[in-house]
């Protein structure tokens, strides 16, 4: 069968193109550009958990080492400390921030490797032509040609050529947010990232202004200003004029030695694409939505993306047509990036617009700190991670089913468990392979070696079910699991958010929620194709009804 084709040799698409190089799809990479990045000091990311992890898993890299995990949080008012967080790598782990290039560079050196990723460098698409059983594009440059593809994923960008190609609206607002940005060395009087609203040195600008300071290895620190709105130029002595009063203001006296890296001017965007996918071609990252208002972060969303699309395609390339799953691709993403992007709009107002939220809420200041440290850390509706409990997906009535401490369709707890070859390891050390996870909670197996358990109690009558499944599986044993009692069975999905728990070894009701989750029955070439046609005459009634509100 064709590799998949990813245009894009960005974070999504190079993330893509691993994970799904992990579960043995190859695919092709076309890089319009020379094949590395140029250095920037001044363009990070912000990793929340779940992203961090995916990141570790798929390249090996020591994250810790590669980027700065955050210490703690702290945000002021004027001279008043608001909030402060310390953060436990146990029940509360750090955001990790990291340079792109360095991202980037780490997962182009996991690809050099692969056998199953051929990158084609100087290759930009014009040219997007699909069939019933596969996809082409044309690329040109220097080394222009036809390449031809099982499916196709334009991770290509804002400005997104195969999203064009493929006449899909782009809706939303521009010039959300503006900040300017430097990145410098310079030793602060604090350690952990820093939120600054209305400081005391400034009167002018939106609230007063506002800065964010987040830590890099090697005493490296990105400043961000907020701007007035407005196209206003940002001078390279007013940005520096900003940096030298930031400095001084925090350390409490003149402006302290620093050495200026980079520097830039971010301007947030908010849009999100009609239709993430069309037939064989599939949109993600920037292609498919810009969001990074009120300190959220818009690569960790394009990397669900690509997490959430992998196994998808995996197991529609091994397998054969899976019309249901490849479509819920859009359905869950596209719903979890929008309810960002309206929870992010709401409250836009309120922070941004001249009385502030304090014109609308009795002590709001608490508030609107409240609301800008949910998007910085990766919490609340402005921050945490969609969940698919409203998935075409996710199984329906389930007599057998209990509660745990996670929201059905969201990511699973990391905890210890026990895998099949009788090792320890950490969950989301598992995922990623394209198989289900079914975790039995069993207290007291961590303590006895796995040879007298394995055959004990409900285990030989689970181990049965697990390999009667749909689709391959992994059993896996866990001491305890948030929130579910002694010998609850969690059904994960391969990219690690929870279908379902059950009170007991429940075999039918088990392989219910697994063909579920796949999709149902797959469906032959000939069945998809015909679906696919009677459903195109109302893609485009579709499209507009699913936009942004």
């Amino acid at each position: 069968m064709d590799p998949v084709i990813i245009v894009g040799a960005g974070p999504v698409g190079l993330t893509l193109a691993l994970a799904l190089a992990r579960q043995e799809v190859p695919s092709v990479v076309l890089d319009e550009g020379p094949g590395k990045d140029e250095p920037r000091p001044a363009r990070t990311v912000v990793l929340r958990e779940d992203t961090a992890a995916l990141m570790q898993r798929l390249t090996g890299l020591p994250v810790d080492e590669a980027g700065a995990r955050w210490t703690g949080w702290r945000s002021l008012r004027r001279k008043q400390v608001m909030r402060e967080i310390t953060f436990d790598d146990d029940t509360d782990p750090a955001p990790l921030h990291i340079a792109q290039h360095v991202l980037t560079g780490a997962l182009r050196e996991s690809l050099a490797g692969e056998p199953l990723v051929e990158i084609a460098t100087d290759s930009r698409v014009d040219t997007v032509e699909q069939e019933p059983t596969g996809v082409t594009a044309h690329t040109r440059g220097p080394k222009g040609t036809w390449w031809r593809g099982s499916y196709l994923v334009g991770c290509d960008g804002v400005r997104s050529t195969v999203r064009k190609l493929q006449d899909i609206r782009f809706p939303g607002r521009t010039a959300v947010e503006r900040h300017a940005v430097a990145a410098l060395r310079a030793d602060l009087p604090f350690e952990g990232a820093l939120l600054h609203r209305m400081p005391p040195w400034r009167t002018s600008g939106p609230s007063g202004g506002e800065i964010t300071g987040r830590p890099l290895p090697d005493g490296v620190w990105r400043l961000d200003w907020l701007l007035p709105p407005g196209k206003d130029l940002v001078t390279p002595e007013l940005l520096l004029a900003r940096i030298r009063e930031t400095l001084a203001g925090w350390t409490g006296g003149s402006t302290p030695p620093y050495e200026l890296l980079d520097t830039g001017v971010h301007t947030v965007h908010h849009r999100l694409a009609r239709r993430w996918r069309a037939g064989r071609v599939f949109l993600a990252g920037d292609a498919a939505h810009l969001l990074g208002a009120l300190g959220t972060q818009g690569l960790d969303e394009g990397l669900r993306d690509a997490d959430n699309l992998a196994w998808k395609l995996a197991l529609a390339w091994h397998h054969g047509p899976h019309e249901a799953l490849l479509d819920s691709y859009q359905s869950e993403r596209r719903g979890a990036v929008a309810a960002r992007l309206r929870a992010a709009d709401q409250v836009l107002p309120l922070l941004r617009g001249g009385g502030g939220l304090r014109a609308y809420v009795p002590g709001s200041a608490r508030g609107a700190d409240a609301l800008l440290t949910d998007g910085h850390l990766g919490r609340g509706p402005l921050g945490a991670p969609g969940a698919y409990a409203l998935s075409p997906l996710a199984p329906r009535h389930l007599e057998g089913e209990v509660p745990v401490d996670t929201e059905l369709g969201a990511p699973v707890a990391d905890v210890r468990v026990t895998a099949e070859d009788g090792t320890f390891v950490q969950l989301r050390d598992r995922l990623g392979r394209g198989a289900l996870l079914v975790v039995l909670v069993a207290p007291g197996t961590g303590v006895w070696d796995r040879k007298h358990w394995v055959t004990a109690g409900v285990m030989p009558r689970l181990a049965a079910a697990v390999a009667a499944l749909p689709h391959p599986a992994e059993l896996l044993v866990a001491e305890s699991y948030p929130g579910a009692a002694a010998h609850s069975v969690l059904l994960v999905r391969p990219d690690g958010h929870l279908v379902t728990a059950f009170g007991g070894v429940r075999p039918a009701d088990l392989y219910a929620a697994a063909e579920a989750i796949l999709g149902g029955p797959a469906k032959t070439e000939t069945e998809a194709g015909s679906e696919a046609g009677s459903e195109a005459g109302s893609e485009a009634g579709a499209g507009a009804s699913a936009g942004m509100r």
